[in-house]
């Protein structure tokens, strides 16, 4: 079963505002798939899963038409609020139930949510409304992230961690996936043609503030405020001022640099390999 944990407008604004696009290297890799894969002519795109649409608007440089799909209504009233692209659009609905004609999408992506999904469900939909040698790219980052600013990197990656580690306490067990980066979710692919890379690194700038507004975006911190709001609200309280007395200032803007890795998961319908699916 689909597990919904955004639905909260606050939650949506917490996502347009500190979630970030996917990397560039990310991008890079599968847009170079999907040129290496693609049949022209090139129309349709679908981001499942869109969230706030920091995903879907990268979409719209490659594609006549994207469409940004979530189950939440306020994630895609968020979408919508933002701005966007003449051939950007949006629509509310289940990963597993997506409004397209049988082999009428040419690209379909997920970024950071697939492990949300119905996998079965969602492949056998993915299945149905991907045309002839259309493509599918899954993918999410891990959960080791490091911090980084000029000689106090290692500390405040520890303080990141530490703070990570109690807010796992609370992670619905769909982020297993994550932690497996993204193995079952290859196996789940229905194409023999598909792939997994798995260490995809990128550099985000980020000032103090945003690392916390980025925490206060998982799905994990919510629940945690739900359960006992004072100890969340305390926990990332105290997380920034140890960011910031480590660094020795005193501004919640100062700029910090944040290394992630990022999985994906590739594939390609109805097209053999010539070599056996991989992993990198």
């Amino acid at each position: 079963m689909a597990v919904r944990l955004f639905e909260a407008r606050h939650h949506a604004v917490l996502y347009q505002k500190y979630r970030f696009s996917p990397s560039e290297n990310l991008q890079s890799l599968i847009f170079s798939y999907f040129e290496e894969k693609k049949v022209d002519p090139i129309r349709l795109a679908v981001d499942v899963g869109c969230g706030s649409g920091q995903s879907t608007r990268i979409l719209a440089a490659h594609f006549e038409k994207v469409v940004g799909t979530d189950i939440s209504e306020a994630q895609i009233e968020a979408a919508k609020q933002a701005a966007s692209f003449p051939n950007v659009s949006y629509h509310v609905c289940p990963a597993e139930e997506l409004p397209f004609e049988d082999g009428s999408v040419d690209f379909i992506t997920a970024f950071a949510a697939a492990h949300w999904f119905d996998m079965p469900r969602f492949m056998k939909e993915v299945d149905r409304v991907l045309r002839p040698h259309g493509c599918v790219a899954l993918s999410t980052y891990t959960t080791d992230f490091s911090m980084h600013y000029k000689d106090c990197s290692e500390r405040l990656t520890e303080i990141f961690t530490e703070t990570r580690d109690l807010l796992l306490e609370y992670a619905d067990e769909k982020v297993k996936l994550v932690f497996a980066e993204y193995k079952e979710v290859f196996e789940s692919v229905p194409f023999q043609d598909k792939r997994r890379v798995t260490q995809i690194l990128d550099k985000i700038p980020m000032s103090v503030s945003g690392v916390i507004g980025l925490f206060q975006s998982f799905s994990m911190y919510q629940a945690f405020l739900r359960s006992d709001p004072e100890a969340a609200k305390s926990l990332l309280q105290k997380t920034e001022q140890r960011f910031l007395d480590t660094m020795g200032v005193c501004s919640n803007e100062t700029q910090v640099e944040i290394r992630i890795r990022s999985v994906c998961v590739l594939g390609c319908k109805g097209r053999q390999m010539e070599n056996p699916a991989m992993t990198q």
